[in-house]
């Protein structure tokens, strides 16, 4: 069991680990081992998951989320199997905790009366800088 927070907690068999040789270098142990970790999470069919969270969890996942609704990690940081579940699992923990925190609603404000009066006494300065960039009489 995975857990990610107080309220959310993944189940062992929501997850499906698939194995793989690693990129990058390592001698003959990239060669012959397969210690990168692909781990996949049914994120739209999970029982566990709130749909909000779904929800940004597929915004938050971009490119990891695919078209079946699971959301792939990958990690091959180590030259060690069981290392790189670890790190695959704990983004995977991070990324829902991330996706479980609901976004502040944006309070909508009116500019103060001050910031108004700079504004447009700002406007005016710029225009009477460009309304001297006119033309100049050649009556000398």
């Amino acid at each position: 069991m995975l857990h990610v927070n107080d309220q959310i907690a993944i189940e062992e068999w929501e997850l499906s680990e698939q194995f793989t040789r690693s990129q990058g270098p390592g001698g003959q142990n990239v060669n012959k081992v397969e210690t990168a970790v692909e781990l996949r999470f049914e994120a739209a069919r999970s029982p566990n998951l709130p749909e909000p969270v779904k929800r940004r969890l597929q915004r938050l996942a971009g490119r990891r989320w695919t078209s079946d609704g699971a959301v792939l990690i990958l990690a091959q940081e180590t030259r060690s199997q069981a290392r790189n579940r670890e790190i695959a699992r704990d983004r995977l923990a991070d990324l829902i905790r991330r996706a479980a925190v609901a976004p502040k609603k944006r309070i909508a404000t009116r500019p103060t009366l001050g910031s108004q009066r700079r504004r447009l006494q700002a406007k005016s300065v710029r225009g009477q800088v460009k309304v001297l960039r006119g033309k100049v009489d050649s009556e000398e």
